[in-house]
């Protein structure tokens, strides 16, 4: 239900930011989400501010990163990076921190579970997210095969979404952990596919599932970049002809 109300939102997205654009009208006291279109880590806080239906509420600006003004970081947010949240003043930053920050600070359907067994399962969810990221881009531009250790990161995929039986996502029902995990199993599908002919969903349908009960969520499906898009950027970044 909350899925379709954030998604019945048809948003126009707004250009991208260069380094020759001026600055919006910082700390004005409007809510802004600094992103990257093509930033996973960006795309889990669009994700969590579609859900949440707060397309009016929260302002995307998105910026180029190849060439990123200089006011973003002079003026704005020190570390440079993106996602941040210009919010009542103050701007805070880290993709998994905003998660919980935009939860607790703003209408809409909660993100976090109130079960205790499925809020603990979900903190090592997110706190296992970083290794298994690392383990997936690290094979990207190794010779050969898949490595032990991404089979291993998708099999941890497959068992954690066997966990609970209540609905085809990690706690069963929509949650931050399927937000935080999203944007990267849906790069390396895509990267994994074209670089290694690694299917990641063989001969796990939990995760086949998952996949594709996600692409129904319009919260997410609005965030998602041309395939192509997404591949020839992984190509530039790790060297790959």
């Amino acid at each position: 239900m909350a899925a379709a109300v954030a998604g019945s939102y048809k948003e126009e997205l707004p250009p991208t930011l260069d380094a020759t654009a001026e600055p919006p009208a910082l700390f004005d006291g409007t809510t802004r989400l600094y992103i990257a279109y093509i930033c996973p880590f960006a795309q889990r806080t669009w994700i969590a501010r579609n859900y949440k239906g707060l397309q009016d509420k929260i302002k995307l600006v998105p910026l180029d990163l190849q060439n990123r003004p200089a006011w973003y970081k002079e003026k704005l947010y020190p570390g440079n990076k993106v996602p941040s949240l210009e919010h009542n003043n103050e701007v805070k930053g880290e993709s998994l921190d905003l998660l919980k920050y935009i939860d607790e600070h703003f209408e809409g359907p909660s993100l976090f579970p109130d079960d205790p067994e499925k809020k603990k399962f979900a903190e090592e969810l997110l706190a296992y997210s970083d290794s298994f990221n690392v383990a997936s881009f690290r094979d990207l531009p190794a010779k050969g095969d898949v490595s032990e250790d991404v089979e291993a990161a998708f099999n941890k995929i497959e068992e954690s979404l066997s966990k609970f039986g209540d609905g085809p996502f990690f706690l069963g029902q929509f949650s931050a952990v399927d937000i935080a995990y999203a944007p990267f199993i849906e790069r390396f599908q895509l990267f994994l596919a074209e670089l290694k002919n690694y299917d990641v969903t063989k001969g796990r349908p939990k995760l086949a599932l998952w996949i594709e009960e996600l692409n129904k969520i319009d919260a997410y499906s609005q965030t998602k970049r041309d395939s192509l898009e997404l591949i020839d950027s992984a190509k530039k970044k790790f060297g790959i002809n």
